[in-house]
């Protein structure tokens, strides 16, 4: 088994890269300033934010590799393992990163906001690609939080950090919007593909050994994080994964009912729940009628 070497702190991120530690809490990082390194794995305990500006090794999460090429930016949320690997030999890491420790958003709005940042759980294939002008954009917000590391910290130092963190994360969403939307065609082959994977779920006996299928299901199946994923559907539905999976649930339903030979309790452990009455109360709040009305209403029409 593979070492791995652990960064609980900024500091020791720092230390490992040769920089300075200018404030305890972030640090902006010129990589091409760190030491050659051959092939690591790394735990961060910080989030992390990477800019690859050229080839420079491959980094891999788990057993799978980042979509990370020339001009792209991967996200590290705390407790992720990462590995940087090449060919063995020598190479010298090029591109910036961004590291801060979740102490730093503590009494802040951005603290509030962090888990709508989806793109901390992103993770196989799905880095940011960058346009020339969008690296330079990224550039720049880097670029002020350094302007304030180098400065003596003061009463004005955490809040203008913050503000530029934030405001770098929010170019960042505005940025993924415009690549799921670039990616369009390849994101409906995905869809096209979630579509399947349900109607083959339902015509299967998995909802009875496996359950109702779990948006981390549908995207395992698929080879998206969960995350990814959801922001990918919701993009190109207006629902999330898990509504969008309650829909094809009731449409299963709809059809099974019309078997008068199957009672609706039947019909519900078919479909993967454990308890009917969740079933029924998830097929009236869709239909507006209990599964029993519903059938009622059908043979009278």
């Amino acid at each position: 088994m593979e070492d791995i070497i652990r960064f609980d702190s900024v500091s020791q991120y720092n230390a490992f890269n040769q920089q300075e530690t200018l404030h305890p809490l972030v640090s902006v990082i010129d990589l091409s300033t760190a030491s050659p390194r051959r092939k690591t794995s790394q735990y961060l305990g910080c989030y992390g934010i990477f800019l690859k500006e050229v080839i420079c090794g491959d980094l891999r999460y788990g057993k799978e590799y980042y979509d990370y090429q020339e001009g792209t930016l991967v996200f590290m949320a705390p407790g992720q393992v990462f590995t940087v690997e090449n060919d063995g030999e020598l190479y010298q890491p090029k591109g910036h990163a961004l590291v801060f420790h979740p102490d730093l958003l503590h009494g802040t709005a951005l603290n509030t906001r962090m888990h709508e940042y989806s793109l901390f759980g992103y993770q196989l294939n799905e880095a940011l690609h960058l346009s020339k002008r969008e690296t330079q954009i990224v550039m720049d917000c880097l670029g002020k939080i350094s302007y304030e590391l180098e400065r003596a910290i003061d009463k004005h130092s955490k809040k203008l950090i913050v503000a530029n963190i934030e405001l770098f994360l929010d170019y960042c969403v505005r940025f993924y919007d415009r690549q799921f939307i670039t990616r369009d065609t390849i994101h409906k082959g995905y869809l096209a593909k979630f579509e399947a994977l349900l109607s083959s779920y339902f015509a299967s006996d998995k909802p009875q050994t496996i359950g109702l299928p779990s948006v981390a299901y549908c995207a395992s199946e698929l080879n998206l994080s969960p995350k990814y994923f959801g922001d990918l559907v919701k993009r190109e539905t207006g629902q999330s994964a898990q509504e969008y999976i309650q829909t094809k649930v009731i449409e299963a339903a709809k059809e099974r009912i019309f078997d008068g030979s199957k009672t609706i309790n039947e019909i519900a452990f078919e479909l993967g729940f454990k308890y009917p009455q969740h079933f029924s109360r998830l097929f009236k709040q869709h239909i507006g009628q209990s599964p029993n009305e519903y059938r009622i209403f059908k043979d009278l029409n």
